[in-house]
């Protein structure tokens, strides 16, 4: 079919970044859980998830960033659609999870033929979302780090691939000032 060479990926920017640095430090042999020097390569992952699909649309959804972080602006550049949200006072995210759904759904339903969902995070809050992309037609595809990926959403998906395994291609160490 045509136009399962077609693909929308979204992007849980909070899962992706949190478990890469988790991941990172895990290699890397740190005591602690994080690796604050490793950053996403938008660009990377943007190819790497692609796979040579025609991507329909890409969207990333995150907190908002101090005023001096260049994150946001190097994801847009690099092709994604980006939409932010105020942390909570009570220091979580809050619609991170309730926005890519909404904007998975809005294209799933008016995208005129069935294509490729590429869901990158490994929160069950989107089961509801692959659930109504099968109900359509469309292939899925969970994207995540291995040690992040719900079981029960993995099993929602036509095929799960960890992040792990593209790692090296997908990240990069920013160096200290």
């Amino acid at each position: 079919m045509e136009s399962m060479n077609e693909c929308l990926i979204l992007v849980d920017n909070a899962n992706i970044f949190i478990e890469g640095k988790k991941f990172s430090a895990r290699k890397k042999g740190l005591d602690r859980g994080d690796d604050w020097s490793w950053r996403i390569d938008f660009g990377a992952l943007l190819k790497e998830v692609a796979n040579d699909h025609k991507i329909i649309g890409a969207i990333l959804v995150g907190s908002t960033p101090p005023p001096n972080d260049s994150l946001w602006g190097a994801a847009k550049f690099q092709g994604f659609e980006v939409v932010t949200y105020e942390r909570s006072i009570f220091g979580g995210e809050k619609a991170v999870d309730t926005e890519l759904v909404a904007r998975g759904l809005k294209v799933i339903y008016k995208h005129p033929t069935p294509a490729v969902l590429k869901l990158l995070s490994g929160d069950r809050d989107f089961i509801p979302l692959l659930k109504a992309a099968y109900e359509e037609g469309w292939e899925t595809e969970l994207w995540g780090f291995g040690d992040s990926i719900s079981p029960e959403l993995s099993l929602m998906a036509n095929r799960t691939y960890t992040l792990d395994r593209v790692f090296d291609r997908i990240g990069k160490y920013q160096t200290p000032i």
